[in-house]
């Protein structure tokens, strides 16, 4: 059994659903991030940049076990574990991984700036949030592009999607859905997948950074000297 170090946010519900979509039995062991678990030395010995998600597979590649960090890795793992999720054609490969470097190279960082500077900010500095806005905006148009002529970002389901479609928080970074159709086709299909329903009801209950700026203890954790101490 896979050993999940979770908690529930984008990059965390990547994990969740491709444990669900490819049927490997996990468990979840929680890291809260609004208390600092993730600065705990047992779990820097598993992740060393402190942030989760990260997984002890007790099967590794040659029988013994191994820990894996970045969500992008850990897709890749089990893709390659399972035999799903990730073509073995080496074009169709290399689509699916463009289309994972896209999210780990530009989603991610630029849409969690928004998310971060239109909501969880102390200051609200309008050229921070209008940079990462306007191109959050571009970033989904690029998908919604993408996803005009094709039924998935790599042509079949994959670990692409997958990275993505957690990402896509629509409001709270200054987008809109009925801007984008064909993005909102896709992800619409792929929230109502019960793998991917499953995936994201872990930890469903639990509280998480949207009370964050009530909190000054959590939010130095999460934001401040506290996050970016060196360790």
């Amino acid at each position: 059994m896979i050993d999940l170090y979770f908690w529930p946010t984008p990059n965390g519900y990547k994990i969740t659903i491709m444990l669900e979509e490819i049927g490997l039995a996990y468990q979840v062991i929680p890291v809260d991030i609004g208390k600092g678990d993730q600065f705990k030395p047992e779990f820097l010995a598993i992740s060393p940049n402190n942030r989760m998600p990260a997984i002890v597979d007790p099967d590794g590649p040659d029988g013994a076990p191994i820990s894996i960090f970045e969500s992008g890795a850990i897709l890749i793992y089990l893709a390659e574990k399972t035999g799903q999720l990730m073509p073995t054609d080496p074009r169709a490969r290399y689509e699916v991984l463009e289309w994972l470097m896209f999210q780990m190279g530009n989603v991610g960082p630029m849409l969690g700036q928004a998310h971060h500077f239109r909501n969880y900010a102390p200051d609200k500095i309008e050229y921070a949030i209008n940079r990462y806005t306007n191109e959050g905006g571009r970033l989904y148009q690029v998908i919604d592009n993408r996803l005009a002529d094709h039924e998935y970002l790599a042509g079949a389901y994959s670990i692409a999607d997958i990275a993505v479609w957690p990402w896509l928080l629509g409001e709270r970074q200054g987008q809109d859905f009925a801007d984008y159709p064909h993005l909102s086709r896709w992800r619409d299909a792929i929230k109502a997948r019960p793998a991917v329903i499953r995936g994201r009801d872990v930890m469903k209950d639990t509280q998480t950074v949207k009370d964050a700026t009530a909190d000054k203890e959590r939010w130095n954790l999460l934001f401040g000297d506290q996050r970016a101490r060196r360790r």
